[in-house]
């Protein structure tokens, strides 16, 4: 009975082992986070025209620090070559960067509404692109750990109007 007990415990630990060989998704938050933004940005071209800013609502992005938030804001920056903030919808109206009289922006802003950690190192991404109530896009993005990557494994609009 002791060895059958020691076998089922020696079995239950490799298993366990062996299925946390790899990368965390959770130590690499901030390039995971950059990589969906940016296949957000990369979706409806149109949304970008005479974009004069990119704000990103990080307000719910609890898994990453400080630092990474200003290495998002920096790859953006680099990318576009236009101001980048980080912004909610609320704060861009405060601000002036909402126009009433268009009922637009005078550039864009990214969303991620939902974040799933999935199993082989997948993580799974609900995210917007919005320009105007006219002008706006839902995504679905899945990022993934490929060949010492990540990387986009899949990234298809849900919803646009």
């Amino acid at each position: 009975m002791k060895v059958r007990l020691m076998l089922n415990l020696f079995m239950v630990s490799m298993l366990l082992c062996a299925c946390s060989f790899g990368e965390n998704p959770k130590e690499h938050m901030g390039e995971i986070y950059t990589i969906a933004l940016d296949s957000i940005m990369e979706k409806d071209m149109a949304l970008n025209s005479d974009m004069e800013f990119i704000a990103i609502d990080m307000s719910n992005f609890e898994e990453i620090s400080k630092k990474q938030k200003e290495e998002i804001l920096n790859f953006f920056n680099a990318k576009y070559k236009v101001n980048v903030m980080d912004a909610t919808f609320e704060e861009l109206k405060e601000k002036g960067y909402y126009n009433p009289d268009t009922l637009a922006l005078d550039g864009v802003l990214l969303r991620i509404e939902k974040v799933d950690f999935k199993f082989n190192h997948n993580v799974f991404f609900e995210g917007s692109k919005y320009r105007s109530g006219k002008g706006a896009i839902g995504v679905e993005i899945t990022v993934h750990y490929k060949d010492r990557d990540w990387k986009i494994k899949e990234s298809k609009n849900t919803w646009i109007s």
